[in-house]
């Protein structure tokens, strides 16, 4: 008789998940609805920034620790006891919590609509010299004979806090904070097997970087995490925004990272339309530049391995999942830029 009840009740919040799968996705296609969670984050996410930021290190990264551990827990519990009412509870209350903090933000309205925009494989090419000089000039400015290194990444936060309140009004209305809430993920040196950069944390609102990666990649990876921050949860809104972050900003530490971030993203663009053009433009590359490229290289073949290619496959699941366009792709974020670049000439 307890079994049996034990098995009703697990039918019971397995029926509850599944009805929440179905809720949050009929309030993904309403726009009003979305609105009301992209009215609630706001709402919510100053306080959550003040709260955690006073702890030194990830309080997310703690939380995913526990969570992890619990998970596994009951999922051996669960099976030895074929009994998955625990487990099923957890992943009821962990799914409403993440949709109601930030999983509904994927469906805000796109900055643009993307299938409105018309690009030439000439005004690519035209734009890829074009951030080749600025990233060959951001790197000048730079004083270093060697690799790339940040002179001081505090000094950076500080930067990237204050660049967000140059935002246009026309793509961020809202009134940004001076709350320092990045974190160096403590996952290291784990992370850099994964090819994951960086990571923002929805239920601490945290910034997590990998301390681990070569510095060039460093500051347009703080920049993006703090798009995030703000409210864009689409990964190229979250690109466009951190590199207007880092264009409006007075450093050259930023300036150069998401510069040479825009140029990687336009030769990677130009590959399928003028493979010739994407291979000729690294001629006009600086040395000092080549030198950081390699740098990122060598990283990359240093801790290329199954596990990158695992979490590149469930990343791009989780990207198309919810209606964005995966890993593979950079054309969301070319729209935006090339936009951008119109609205500027």
């Amino acid at each position: 008789m307890v079994k049996i009840l034990k098995n009703k009740q697990s039918f019971f919040w397995a029926g509850l998940l599944f009805a929440q799968f179905l809720l949050f996705y009929i309030f993904s296609k309403n726009e009003i609805i979305v609105q009301q969670f992209t009215t609630f984050f706001h709402f919510k996410k100053e306080f959550q920034n003040e709260l955690f930021s006073h702890f030194i290190f990830s309080v997310g990264d703690v939380f995913y620790i526990i969570f992890i551990v619990l998970l596994f827990l009951f999922l051996f519990k669960s099976i030895k006891n074929s009994n998955f009412r625990a487990l099923l509870i957890i992943l009821n209350i962990s799914y409403f919590i993440y949709q109601i903090s930030w999983g509904m933000l994927y469906f805000q309205k796109p900055l643009y609509d993307k299938n409105k925009v018309e690009i030439s494989t000439k005004e690519l090419e035209k734009l890829t010299l074009k951030y080749i000089a600025l990233t060959n000039q951001e790197r000048k400015k730079i004083e270093t004979k060697h690799i790339f290194k940040i002179k001081n990444i505090e000094v950076l936060k500080s930067s990237i806090l204050h660049s967000q309140k140059r935002l246009p009004k026309e793509y961020y209305p809202f009134e940004t904070s001076n709350i320092d809430n990045f974190k160096a993920s403590l996952f290291n040196p784990m992370i850099s097997y994964t090819g994951i950069l960086g990571y923002y944390n929805p239920f601490t609102t945290e910034a997590q970087y990998n301390a681990e990666l070569p510095h060039t990649y460093i500051p347009f990876t703080l920049s993006h995490e703090s798009a995030h921050q703000l409210g864009f949860a689409r990964e190229q809104e979250a690109n466009f925004i951190g590199f207007l972050i880092c264009e409006n900003s007075d450093s050259s530490e930023l300036k150069y990272s998401a510069y040479l971030y825009v140029t990687k993203s336009l030769i990677n663009a130009l590959r399928n339309s003028n493979p010739e053009f994407a291979s000729q433009s690294s001629l006009f590359i600086s040395k000092e530049v080549k030198r950081d490229l390699k740098n990122e290289r060598l990283f990359k073949e240093k801790n290329d391995s199954f596990i990158t290619e695992i979490f590149y496959f469930t990343n791009d699941i989780f990207l198309k999942s919810n209606q964005q366009e995966g890993s593979v792709t950079y054309s969301y974020f070319i729209d935006l830029l090339v936009l951008y670049e119109r609205r500027k000439a």
